[in-house]
């Protein structure tokens, strides 16, 4: 018994007769003839009783036709799931992001990706850069997005985004409105500061340093969301990722240019040794998508 005899029965099941299987098959009609005495010896029992050239199914035979269509929706299934495999691959995605890009703008990727591939499952974790890094380097998870300010060894490293950073006030502030925001105006009033180790950090006090101003830091933290939402709420300015502010954060808050320029940079990171995957080069599609649509608006 193999599956082309199956095949055939279910053919002869659900036609009515060895002709009509024969035409549905692309077959002659005596090959399905000898694949069902064929299919008989192999099995054991008849599934046809031959009246008058005619085939009539057994009670036999409508028991194991019963048994066959049961696990041709299985077949069904499968070749079903192939064809999904085929066009993008089916399966779950892990995923790991410093939040200015885990919260805003791989939500928008995601939200995007399961439009077109909605059988996947996407695991999204937010976590610091360098445990980014380091789930990544152990295969905890398929892509990683982290700041440059990591040690890169033991992953695949790409640039992913090289936003300029602005700086953050409230919109009813004295800075609203200005074109361009300089290190004498950090002067006046309370800093909103990233962690000594970010490199946009290291970079505004370079700048600060320079121009000989001494900000009064208030707050100290790793996410730019974080200083968004505390310049929000009036608690001082400072400088921030623009890929961290959405629509909400900026109904509350204005933004302007820092000058001199700051740039983040943004690192994607694979596995080392990662196998080329259908699914995570879909997403990775969806990702950029999402990051060109975000610099555009």
């Amino acid at each position: 018994m193999n599956l082309h005899d199956i095949e055939v029965f279910h053919a002869v099941m659900i036609s009515g007769g060895a002709g009509r299987a024969a035409e549905l098959l692309g077959t002659s009609q005596p090959t399905v003839s000898r694949t069902i005495a064929n299919l008989e010896r192999s099995i054991g029992f008849s599934l046809f009783d031959r009246v008058r050239g005619r085939l009539i199914p057994t009670r036999d035979g409508r028991l194991f036709h019963e048994e066959v269509q049961r696990n041709l929706i299985g077949l069904d299934r499968l070749q079903a799931a192939a064809a999904r495999i085929r066009e993008v691959g089916e399966g779950s995605l892990r995923i790991a992001s410093l939040a200015a890009l885990g919260q805003i703008l791989i939500p928008r990727a995601v939200t995007r990706f399961l439009q077109h591939f909605s059988e996947a499952r996407i695991s999204l974790q937010i976590r610091t850069s360098s445990v980014v890094k380091d789930l990544v380097a152990s295969g905890q998870v398929d892509l990683g997005l982290a700041a440059d300010e990591i040690d890169v060894s033991g992953v695949q490293t790409t640039v992913f985004a090289t936003p300029r950073a602005v700086c953050v006030f409230p919109r009813d502030h004295p800075l609203a409105g200005r074109d361009m925001i300089t290190p004498a105006d950090f002067a006046r009033y309370p800093l909103l500061a990233l962690s000594p180790e970010d490199t946009a950090r290291k970079a505004m006090d370079r700048a600060l340093a320079a121009a000989n101003v001494e900000p009064k830091i208030v707050v100290e933290t790793p996410f730019s969301s974080t200083v968004v939402t505390l310049a929000g709420e009036g608690a001082g300015i400072g400088i921030a990722n623009p890929l961290a502010i959405d629509h909400a954060s900026s109904s509350r808050v204005s933004t302007a240019p820092f000058e001199p320029a700051i740039y983040f940079r943004a690192l994607l990171l694979r596995p080392p040794d990662a196998p080329r995957s259908r699914l995570a080069d879909a997403f990775l599609s969806a990702l950029y998508e999402t990051r060109n649509a975000s610099a555009r608006g």
